[in-house]
């Protein structure tokens, strides 16, 4: 997250998106079809087909024989030279039939580098003939083309199409709005705490109040009251009321609001609501580890499978990885280059692709040991977050906790991606390491063929593994002495290697090389936080030196559009200065920590005009990439401002931000795999892609969907959410993955959340 991902988009990806079928309704007569002979009777077609794939004309049909083995873009067929309008809308159809059956994906795309998509679905593929129809809006005017990638199958199959075209359309009615569809009332669907924040949103345009009951699972009226109208919300399009029913305390499950004919979803109250999100949320995880077997007797049987870049065909593996190179690397790294290879295998996945990026572990694997060290110093004995039995991982009863034995695998993989001593740059820490060319789902990690890279170090990634590795070192000094005097060693040479490299500037590629950018060029904050987090576990005066030395020591790191995140991370620096820095003169700590306090209060001002409850700002009211994981890091700054005082006030409006992840929005969705009465199933990625492939699982429960993105960056979202108000511009599809990815920094920051919930009183 997350990144910018713009990478899919452009290369060649083979996408499935569902077949949408489609009634011509009155005014939307077709226009001129732009697909010449499409059934195939004259001859006159202009179709053209790759290597390994021949055509023939039989029957009014085109068909395809398709040799077994390539990748998904190497065995293509197409036609070229169609003329789209920006902004006219467009139905493509066409009937279809595979043999063996397979699902086909059809795409619209730019005739030309960088093969920008237009339109993207998936036509099915059975042995038998399926009709298939879908409608797109076009985007730029650059001659088109409309490719079938075929590629990739273990044996030779038969493609074949007839009756296809490709007709300028009227423009539809106006998609009704999307926060109007699900229940009336919404609530968070988990449940509410017997002593906390008990509200739900009411859609309704009713401008005087509304009258509503609280039922128990028998249907027995229990409580009663009015809303509160709380006017138009921007945000979800729709006017709405504010539902309290606060007062009532008696712990039970299957409640339920109702007015009139609307009811919500049942939930809970409950003290003990957020206990199995912990475990749920670390326990994703382990099988979002490469380089190990993920056992199907932990993960559960449908996550079982090889283990992923280990050098066993096809992988190439990451066990010797060397740098990227050739005409792509110069363009991006101008001379650079590198002579030796690196191991560097482990670590997690990032995403929903087979990438590994130091910024973003960095900040994910912090956020783990954060759990831990809030867990140790304001928690209790008895803290879940410092059991040895509190994840499913293998190495579960080993005596060390096992925050701090996921924490390591990540770990270790930062470490391994410094450059050794001797080289230029040594000690600095390579950006990135992933798949010179993109992939597309559905692939197991251990199925991936391409070749790896290791690309340029950066100022940024060698800041934040010296703050991480810092971090880390006094939280293993107890339990594992050796391996925190290796992390406190790298982490002071990181920190002298970026100092000394303080402009090695991450590459914007727009996602060409294979894996996201994860671009900054600022690097003031990942200063800021290398040295508070060696200042918090050494004391030594020159770190306290350069944090006063930084633009972050004083003034505003929080902000309301999201704390922190892995961008900027001078917001996460400044609460671990608050919550651990006792060794700060009292004047600094008094300062950073009244700075906590101050934005805390001014997020609670913000939440009271919300009437979905949540604790997010977004400039013009439009959600941004990984809105959800924004919103966990402002409840983060509230628990914070809790630790630090105690307050209920606080805990109680993180208690009540939480209630948008799990329900209370304008979708009417709990944003956690496996959570509530509706929740995701099929977000971005290559391995848990169930849509797309039956064989393999959906995403794992407790996974975190990035959540609402008012700017369309996927073909999904650019064909379905065009005009959606921001909190309703997401779907849950493997191909959208501007609103529908899961990554390490969506769910580190829910660990944090949910340990703090469960844990705090």
């Amino acid at each position: 997250m997350a990144k910018k991902r713009s990478g899919e988009t452009v290369s060649r990806l083979g996408i499935a998106q569902a077949a949408i079928a489609v009634l011509i309704l009155p005014g939307m007569a077709a226009g001129a079809d732009l697909i010449v002979d499409g059934r195939f009777e004259h001859g006159q077609d202009t179709f053209w087909a790759g290597k390994g794939v021949v055509l023939t004309r039989d029957g009014g049909q085109l068909c395809a024989g398709v040799s077994a083995g390539g990748d998904t873009w190497d065995r293509l067929i197409g036609v070229n030279g169609l003329k789209l309008e920006p902004g006219l809308h467009y139905r493509l159809s066409l009937s279809a039939m595979a043999d063996p059956a397979r699902a086909v994906s059809a795409r619209i795309q730019r005739g030309a580098e960088p093969w920008t998509v237009q339109g993207e679905f998936s036509v099915g593929g059975s042995a038998e003939r399926v009709l298939f129809s879908a409608d797109f809006m076009a985007s730029e005017e650059e001659e088109a083309q409309l490719v079938f990638p075929l590629g990739g199958a273990e044996n030779a199959w038969r493609f074949c199409i007839d009756n296809l075209s490709l007709v300028e359309i009227a423009a539809p009615p106006a998609a009704a709005n999307r926060a109007d569809q699900g229940p009336v009332i919404r609530v968070n669907q988990l449940g509410y705490f017997t002593d906390g924040p008990k509200r739900a949103t009411v859609i309704s345009e009713a401008r005087r109040p509304i009258s509503f009951q609280l039922v128990d699972a028998g249907d027995v009226v229990v409580g009663e009251g009015t809303t509160r109208p709380s006017g138009f919300d921007p945000s979800a399009g729709v006017r709405t009321h504010v539902a309290d029913f606060s007062a009532y305390a008696a712990p039970g499950d299957g409640y339920r609001l109702v007015s009139g004919d609307w009811t919500s979803d049942r939930f809970s109250i409950s003290d003990d609501l957020y206990g199995r999100l912990t475990v749920d949320a670390l326990s994703w995880f382990y099988p979002q580890r490469s380089g190990i077997k993920i056992r199907g007797d932990i993960a559960g049987k449908a996550y079982a499978r090889p283990a992923g870049h280990v050098g066993v065909a096809p992988n190439e593996g990451d066990k010797s990885v060397g740098c990227f190179t050739g005409a792509g690397a110069a363009a991006l790294y101008g001379d650079w280059s590198c002579s030796y290879r690196l191991d560097v295998s482990g670590g997690w996945y990032d995403a929903g692709d087979h990438g590994k990026y130091a910024v973003n572990g960095a900040i994910s694997v912090a956020q783990l040991l954060a759990t831990f060290e809030r867990g140790r110093v304001f928690g209790d004995a008895a803290s879940p977050v410092l059991s040895d039995r509190l994840s499913r991982i293998p190495e579960s009863g080993n005596g060390i906790p096992d925050l701090l034995d996921e924490a390591r695998w990540e770990l270790q993989f930062l470490l391994s991606m410094m450059v050794p001593d001797g080289e230029p740059l040594a000690g600095m820490v390579h950006h990135k390491i992933h798949d010179t060319a993109w992939t597309s789902p559905p692939m197991l990690p251990s199925e991936d063929p391409k070749p790896r890279a290791l690309h340029r170090p950066s100022t940024a990634a060698t800041f934040d593994v010296a703050a991480v590795a810092a971090q880390a070192s006094r939280l293993f000094a107890k339990d594992n002495p050796t391996f925190a005097a290796r992390l406190l060693a790298a982490a002071r040479k990181a920190w002298v290697a970026a100092n000394a490299n303080p402009a090695l500037f991450a590459a914007k590629s727009d996602g060409l090389s294979g894996g996201g950018d994860y671009d900054d060029d600022d690097v003031s904050d990942e200063f800021y936080w290398a040295a508070a987090e060696l200042f918090l576990t050494t004391g030594e005066a020159k770190y306290i030196d350069a944090l006063r030395a930084s633009p972050h020591w004083s003034g505003e790191v929080l902000p309301p559009t999201g704390a922190f995140h892995w961008r900027n991370v001078a917001g996460f620096a400044r609460l671990q200065l608050a919550l651990y820095g006792e060794a700060l003169p009292k004047a600094d700590l008094d300062m950073v920590r009244r700075s906590v306090l101050t934005a805390a209060r001014a997020f609670l001002s913000l939440q009271a005009a919300e009437p979905f409850g949540q604790i997010y700002r977004p400039k013009n009211h439009q959600f941004d990439w990984g809105s959800n994981q924004l919103i966990l890091q402002n409840i983060i700054v509230l628990s914070a401002a809790f630790d630090l005082s105690g307050d209920k006030v606080f805990l109680n409006a993180a208690r009540e931000s939480m209630d948008y992840i799990l329900g209370r929005n304008a979708m009417a969705l709990a944003y956690i795999s496996g959570y509530g009465a509706r929740s995701p199933e099929n977000q971005h990625s290559r391995w848990y892609a169930h849509q797309v492939d039956p064989t393999l699982p959906n995403p794992p429960v407790g996974s975190l969907a990035g959540g609402p993105n008012s700017t369309p960056v996927d073909a999904i979202a650019k064909q379905r959410l065009q005009g959606c108000a921001p909190q309703t511009c997401y779907v849950d599809d493997i191909e959208a993955y501007g609103s529908n990815e899961i990554t390490i920094n969506w769910n580190a920051p829910l660990v944090y959340v949910a340990s703090f919930l469960a844990d705090a009183r």
